[in-house]
């Protein structure tokens, strides 16, 4: 990797501690995707009692972004990332102590507070240790624990799911999977407790620069060139809530003999396979053009999760949605990086990613309510692709400072009005 060469030693040895802090997070949180949705109902929770229950998640990550950002900014990151990983080893513990709908609810809005502060310290922090002119590159490399994470979580959540039970007489078949989850978070939590703070490249402390302007969260909503990718991401964030909430209840309805692990697992190895090249591809390319494949992408898999009937279609849609997801999210990332200064980055993060962490909270919920009206999961999943379709005319048409500049860079043939060089 040409961004390897030119890091010295110790930023080396960080950022390997830091991604390995990564992978034991998202395998702790991504473990219990294919079980919770089934898990609540069988706590008695209607189709729609589900959606608000996964919904919660995305409460605890709203009301906590902002002050978790500001903590990042003020502070430093790697409070932000302990935060996220204690609170990812002791939320799956209380799942099993919790034996109501309600109580599944707080337990689940609780546990989201564990994304928000993982995400905003982790991505924070990788910013802070790339170049400028390899930002893109190796924020894709180091986001690679998301799709490693989710290849092997669900996988084996799905497993302890069916077989745990086994193992543990009289046992529910949950007992080893939230045990393994909290084993997970406590190591990530052990893990992040040895990183060390850093400083930008050339010296400069992330929060110590007299060149940059100082704006506080209320000024970061007004910024153009901010709010464009929180609509997208929220908007995505609603198909993504949706898929988390339904797709494993869907493939229970069609009794298909598909493990919904696997599922998870192929968008994982998608998400992996494009982020090995995207970002250096976005250093050289502009953001503009992946994003807005990403964004079609995402279209593609719900169209193709509407109409499955069979497994193979499901491959299909989880390659498509793994794609987009291993392209927008890193890219994103690196896009409001480039338009932000490094002493508020984690506010920045804050919001956009409280754009995505909104959709989510009311895409289970919403689209829940809805499916009666929409005519079942099929239906929901044809709204969530029109929500993909919409982001992506918002993309193409107002990411610029004008219609026209949108358009060309969404397409590659402009670059980002709204960059700025530190």
């Amino acid at each position: 990797m040409e961004v390897w060469k030119v890091l010295d030693s110790i930023t080396k040895q960080k950022l390997i501690n830091l991604f390995a802090v990564g992978l034991l997070f998202w395998i702790s949180m991504t473990l219990l995707l294919p079980a919770l949705p089934i898990y609540i109902q069988d706590m008695g929770g209607s189709t729609q009692q589900v959606g608000i229950v996964m919904s919660c998640f995305a409460v605890g990550l709203i009301v906590s972004r902002t002050w978790l950002g500001n903590v990042a900014d003020l502070r430093s990151r790697k409070i932000v990332i302990l935060i996220g990983t204690l609170v990812s080893a002791i939320a799956p513990i209380f799942y099993l102590l919790v034996h109501s709908v309600l109580g599944l609810g707080f337990i689940r809005a609780f546990h989201g507070i564990s994304i928000a502060a993982f995400t905003i310290g982790y991505s924070a922090l990788v910013v802070d240790l790339a170049p400028f002119q390899h930002r893109g590159t190796l924020i894709g490399y180091m986001n690679l624990v998301v799709p490693i994470g989710m290849s092997i979580g669900p996988a084996v959540g799905g497993f302890l799911q069916t077989s745990g039970k086994e193992y543990i007489p009289h046992g529910t078949g949950y007992e080893i999977l939230f045990a393994i989850s909290t084993l997970c978070g406590a190591l990530a939590f052990i893990l992040g407790s040895q990183i060390t703070e850093t400083s930008l490249p050339g010296g400069k402390s992330p929060l110590e620069n007299a060149t940059q302007i100082k704006r506080d969260f209320w000024q970061l909503t007004k910024d153009p060139a901010l709010i464009v990718p929180t609509i997208i991401l929220l908007l995505i964030g609603l198909v993504f809530g949706t898929l988390v909430a339904f797709l494993p209840l869907f493939i229970q309805e069609l009794q298909l003999d598909f493990n919904v692990g696997f599922y998870y697992t192929t968008t994982a190895i998608a998400s992996f396979a494009v982020r090995l090249f995207v970002g250096k591809a976005s250093d050289r390319y502009g953001r503009g053009l992946f994003i807005s494949g990403a964004l079609v992408c995402y279209l593609i898999s719900m169209v193709l999760l509407a109409q499955a009937e069979t497994p193979n279609m499901f491959i299909l849609s989880a390659i498509a949605e793994g794609a987009g997801a291993g392209i927008l999210i890193p890219l994103t990332l690196a896009l409001i990086s480039d338009r932000s200064y490094s002493n508020e980055r984690g506010k920045v993060f804050a919001l956009c990613m409280g754009g995505f962490d909104i959709g989510i909270a009311l895409g289970g919920l919403t689209l829940g309510s809805l499916s009666f009206i929409l005519g079942g999961y099929r239906g929901i999943f044809s709204l969530a692709a029109i929500l993909a379709l919409i982001a992506l005319i918002v993309f193409v048409t107002q990411v610029g400072k004008n219609v026209r500049h949108s358009l060309f860079f969404a397409l590659g043939q402009a670059k980002d009005a709204y960059q700025i060089s530190e």
